[in-house]
């Protein structure tokens, strides 16, 4: 009798290596941008970080809350995107993985740099110190994304099966279609 070949679990190195490079993107553009702009137009840049997160957290927790059988039921209808969601579905572990932890963590670290930029020009548009600045920016922050997720959440489990299929008919339109 021939043992089964144990399939090797390669997913920690591809998120890892997708997580560098996905950073170093979202770095490079918070490098360059936040230090040339205007205070309202980096709190903006701010706010759109946070709110990615925020976005990438829901589709992560809608996907491991979801229920596959609508999802079936939709692509046996031949309902555009429904097959990326039932797969989306069947790979909610790493789906979640790289929504609430690549993407989400990142926003996160991101925000937090953007924040320091922020903080550093209030203290010096309006003469502040820049260590208090700095703590209540970073309390901000952490304050929109914590109650911005946790409200996000529960609207993920309520609208899981939504989410999903919003996710998954949203991407399938980048998809190249197969000749």
């Amino acid at each position: 009798m021939k043992k089964k070949k144990k399939k090797k679990n390669t997913w920690p190195l591809i998120v890892t290596g997708m997580a560098f490079i996905i950073s170093l993107v979202f770095s490079l553009i918070s490098e360059i941008t936040m230090p040339k702009v205007n205070l309202i137009f980096g709190i903006l840049i701010l706010l759109l970080f946070i709110i990615i997160g925020i976005i990438f957290d829901m589709i992560g927790v809608a996907v491991t809350s979801t229920d596959e059988e609508p999802l079936h039921a939709m692509s046996s209808k031949k309902i555009k995107g429904a097959k990326k969601a039932v797969s989306f579905k069947k790979n909610a572990d790493k789906v979640s993985s790289f929504c609430n932890d690549v993407i989400g963590d990142i926003c996160g670290i991101i925000s937090g740099s953007a924040g320091v930029t922020i903080a550093a020009l209030i203290a010096k548009n309006f003469n502040l110190n820049l260590f208090w600045v700095g703590l209540i920016i970073t309390s901000i922050i952490a304050a929109l994304t914590i109650g911005g997720k946790a409200l996000c959440k529960s609207i993920a489990i309520k609208n899981n099966n939504k989410i999903v299929y919003l996710t998954a008919k949203t991407l399938s339109i980048f998809e190249r279609k197969k000749k």
